[in-house]
């Protein structure tokens, strides 16, 4: 990134997961390129947390959206992180205000919107980037560098996967925010526009033809077990068995524990072990070791969404009792079979392109692990790419020589910025495009990012109508 003359200023509109601990995180560690100088967020601890954390005073703190951009424009850019639902009013008045605005995926959670979005910037001339992450990762950028190079020849195929693993899907889409389409959106929306994105990069070109299918197929009353209770504390009679057992989840955290065991570091097996097999060694030790503390009593996701609008008291007790009080009331404590979720659980996408090359997209919410697994098949290669949270890695094979090398190999870290590194390294652009008095769009600018909102948006559709969706006449709603 280029050097700065000064820190570019921001305000923050939502300080939850993202907005807390990616964007506001990265501000934290490096404070000569971003700070923030207000906050709007309606749970008084996070504001509170948010406020403090970033040095803003009190007359800086709004409880509203509306009322931070009721004021006079207070910094450069405007980061809007909150639900779904809720990105198109405060990105239009940003824009209008003349505030250059980061926006979490998706860009809204209607076509309309996306259209309204997309006419606003070019009507201000402002910037807007979308937090299309995954373009900015190490990871993919090489994919993308080899297709550029040649190495793979023409591209002739790409076959993707989005693997949410079985927790994710549970805590995100069955319990959680975004489990149900009229409060948040469709599935291959929410979750997906990232994938579809990344199609259309890879490629590099409009899609032209979209099918899909899917269902939710799982997740709902007929599976659940006879003499169940709503919450999953209230006596379960298979708690001991069941795979989304709320306290297996967020208080014996043994998804955080497999992650570990998944990885390719002694270490992490180390305190994997140590947190599974030994918890009262861990307990003894956690008093006087940071870290340990920290794998002792777990506070990050999935774990901090659960205390979401407690009382101010409750929000630094992240001890197991605690957790298990809170789990007889929070939604994250429901039995996954009797929640109010109707998103899909698993999905395919057809994609036929301009240029003749295919693709597709499956996305699933039942995987061991978190994390994305892709096929490139070319004329002169072939390319297989796994990107999960444990470790990544890229192999090309070549069709002539019957050679294989691995191009890319990273091991989990946790140090790195989320996704793979992407969070960071779009802040990092999206200031320098800042810098240069956006001179530079965004990689993942609004334009670039209507086009995978469209192709979701034509998924949907296909799968709810069962037909094939012509992009061309598909484009037409946006006119």
């Amino acid at each position: 990134m280029k050097e700065t003359k000064k820190t570019i200023t921001a305000i923050m509109i939502g300080a939850g997961a993202r907005g807390m601990t990616v964007y506001g995180e990265y501000a934290l560690k490096r404070p000569g390129k971003l700070k923030f100088v207000a906050i709007a967020e309606p749970i008084r601890a996070r504001r509170e947390k948010f406020a403090q954390l970033h040095e803003i005073p009190a007359n800086k703190c709004f409880t509203s959206w509306e009322k931070l951009l009721q004021k006079e424009k207070l910094s450069e850019i405007a980061f809007i992180c909150t639900q779904d639902q809720m990105h198109i009013q405060p990105t239009i008045m940003a824009l209008d205000l003349g505030y250059n605005v980061l926006l979490e995926k998706p860009m809204a959670h209607t076509l309309e919107g996306c259209i309204e979005i997309a006419k606003k910037v070019e009507e201000t001339g402002k910037t807007l980037g979308i937090s299309h992450v995954l373009r900015y990762t190490n990871f993919f950028s090489t994919i993308k560098d080899a297709i550029q190079k040649g190495l793979l020849g023409e591209i002739v195929n790409i076959s993707h996967h989005e693997n949410i693993s079985w927790f994710h899907m549970a805590h995100s889409f069955v319990r959680g925010n975004w489990r149900n389409v009229k409060s948040s959106s469709p599935m291959i929306l929410a979750k997906c526009c990232h994938d579809l994105d990344l199609l259309f990069w890879l490629v590099g070109d409009l899609p032209k033809k979209i099918s899909s299918f899917g269902s939710l197929i799982h997740f709902n009353l007929d599976n659940a077990p006879k003499n169940s209770p709503k919450y999953c504390v209230e006596g379960c009679p298979i708690e001991e068995t069941c795979l989304y057992y709320a306290p297996r989840i967020y208080i014996d955290i043994i998804p955080m524990i497999q992650l570990l065991e998944k990885s390719g570091k002694k270490g992490f097996k180390f305190l994997a072990n140590l947190r599974k097999n030994h918890l009262q060694i861990l307990t003894g030790l956690s008093k006087s070791i940071n870290l340990l503390q920290r794998l002792r009593y777990w506070r990050d996701w999935p774990v901090e969404p659960l205390y979401s609008g407690l009382p101010e008291e409750s929000t630094e007790d992240y001890s197991d009792e605690t957790k298990m009080k809170i789990l007889k009331t929070s939604p994250y404590g429901r039995c996954v079979y009797k929640c109010d979720n109707d998103v899909v659980d698993h999905q395919v996408v057809n994609i036929e392109f301009e240029n003749k090359v295919t693709g597709n997209l499956t996305m699933h919410g039942f995987s061991e692990q978190e994390g994305r697994t892709l096929r490139i098949d070319g004329t002169k290669a072939t390319l297989i790419g796994q990107f999960f949270n444990a470790g990544q890695k890229i192999t090309l094979f070549d069709h002539f020589s019957g050679t294989e090398k691995v191009i890319f190999y990273q091991q989990l870290s946790l140090d790195s910025s989320g996704h793979g590194g992407g969070d960071f390294a779009l802040i990092d652009a999206f200031l320098e495009t800042i810098v240069d008095d956006g001179q530079a769009q965004p990689l993942t600018n609004a334009n670039e990012s209507l086009e995978s909102h469209l192709m979701a948006f034509a998924a949907e559709e296909s799968r709810l109508e069962e037909k094939v969706i012509k992009m061309q006449e598909f484009r037409t709603k946006m006119h």
